[in-house]
């Protein structure tokens, strides 16, 4: 897994675990795939791979993404990936319990990178 398919996979997971997805969350992770990579994964083939994923999964899935999205970045890009992450949390302007669950699993897990 690239890091660009370890974001998708992350931010889909984060915007999927409350249960729905809006248009306000599909702009922000097609602008992140945009903004931040000259080539943009094949979503379709990706959106396969996260729809054949169960639920229960997710956990698993996500830990992976982040670990393989940490070993192929920068601190900067993992910084912007934060922000972008809660930017995609709130769009919806509520979080749930899942999403906080998920979004604090990643700030846990690159709180080095934070506090620099």
């Amino acid at each position: 897994m690239n890091q660009a398919i370890a974001g998708y996979h992350m931010l889909m997971i984060l915007s999927t675990v409350d249960g729905e997805v809006n248009k306000k969350e599909e702009r922000i992770i097609l602008s992140f795939l945009e903004e931040n990579y000259n080539t943009i994964p094949n979503l379709q083939s990706e959106m396969a791979a996260m729809n054949a994923l169960p639920s229960e999964d997710y956990a698993v899935h996500f830990n992976n993404a982040m670990n393989q999205f940490y070993m192929n970045s920068t601190k900067a890009e993992r910084n912007h990936f934060l922000n972008m992450a809660t930017r995609l949390v709130i769009a919806d302007k509520k979080i749930s319990p899942r999403e906080n669950l998920f979004l604090n699993e990643l700030y846990n897990a690159w709180e080095e990178e934070i506090l620099d």
